[in-house]
């Protein structure tokens, strides 16, 4: 039987904000993993959601959420910074896959931020092509200096923060094709804060209507 998935934006957030409780509370259902869902989906793929995240490991977006194959359209970078391909890819999700809601995961201790906040320091640009990924981050978080406050009393909560907002945004300002869909309410995009230790996926902006505001920004430590 195919599995019809969510149309709207506030009913794609809907099944993932339930599969992060799940996750959260250690009662996953693991679905659509098995082998009637291969099946299924091997001529075509109808994700309900696309999750554009960081690369890292501990962060893997079908887990955290507790959706299986063919649920969502992933895309993941270091320090999920942007560039043309990845805003080609989350485009291809929703234009053409049909996905209704683009989620911007990030998270705590991400090393891409912490890697920009010492640069901005005055610390050493990482080597190699590491670089392209720091300089990236570096324009989300530079201009909170511009509130009066210097730079280096912000901790890593408030610029992993600013940074997630900044992403959400420039996804939505430089993609017409996104924010068209926004416009015509049949996309949402949300800004996402996961924490590592509790695994807690908080709505922290929203780009659009899902049906619910965001969550109360984090107590600065």
């Amino acid at each position: 039987m195919t599995t019809v998935p969510p149309l709207t934006p506030a009913e794609a957030w809907a099944s993932l904000a339930a599969g992060n409780v799940r996750f959260v509370e250690d009662r996953m259902e693991h679905p659509s993993q098995g082998i009637d869902r291969r099946t299924e989906i091997s001529a075509e793929q109808h994700p309900f959601a696309v999750v554009f995240g960081c690369s890292d490991s501990r962060v893997a977006a079908e887990i955290i959420f507790d959706q299986g194959l063919g649920d969502v359209f992933v895309v993941r970078t270091a320090g999920h910074v942007l560039d043309t391909t990845v805003i080609g890819s989350i485009e291809y999700g929703v234009e053409v896959l049909g996905a209704p809601l683009v989620v911007v995961l990030a998270h705590d201790r991400c090393g891409a931020v912490a890697a920009a906040s010492d640069v901005l320091h005055g610390g050493q640009m990482p080597a190699g092509f590491v670089q392209a990924v720091v300089d990236r981050v570096i324009p989300s978080i530079i201009g909170l200096s511009q509130n009066g406050r210097p730079l280096d009393s912000f901790d890593a909560a408030e610029l992993g923060h600013e940074h997630v907002l900044h992403t959400a945004k420039t996804l939505h300002g430089y993609s017409v094709s996104l924010a068209d869909a926004v416009a015509e309410g049949r996309c949402a995009i949300v800004a996402v804060e996961y924490t590592l230790a509790d695994g807690r996926a908080r709505l922290a902006d929203v780009i659009g209507d899902i049906g619910v505001q965001p969550d109360a920004a984090p107590v600065p430590a």
